[in-house]
């Protein structure tokens, strides 16, 4: 059973390169252009994991990461946050409010990404 994983992030460049990477690690990738698309696309059809951008149009990456974590019917749902380098977040804030778990900074290797959502879910796998 393929695992399902929503990439929201407004730069294409960014989609595609991470997109990629997944799919030919097996995964099912959705994509989503802002925090809005996404969230809409997390209410129709929960991903296994959601990587999000920070800076977006419409709904930023905190906003979505906000809205996951406080709805009971997407709490459980892993996020990573990809920031750009020089933009400081503080990540037990990030995680304490938002339930991120983890934090990328761009540009990122899509390998190093490929691990974090790897481990990510077989932590999830292992816990229950």
């Amino acid at each position: 059973m393929s695992r399902t994983v929503l990439l929201c992030d407004d730069e294409v460049h960014i989609l595609r390169a991470a997109e990629f990477k997944l799919k030919r690690a097996g995964f099912e990738v959705r994509c989503a252009a802002d925090g809005q698309e996404a969230w809409e696309m997390i209410q129709a059809d929960c991903p296994d994991l959601l990587i999000t951008d920070c800076q977006m149009p419409r709904m930023n990456g905190i906003e979505l990461a906000e809205r996951v974590h406080t709805d009971p019917t997407t709490r459980g749902l892993p996020v990573i946050m990809l920031t750009a380098k020089g933009f400081e977040l503080s990540e037990d804030e990030l995680r304490d409010k938002c339930g991120v778990l983890a934090m990328v900074s761009k540009p990122f290797s899509p390998r190093l990404l490929l691990e974090q959502v790897e481990g990510i879910l077989q932590e999830r796998a292992a816990v229950g």
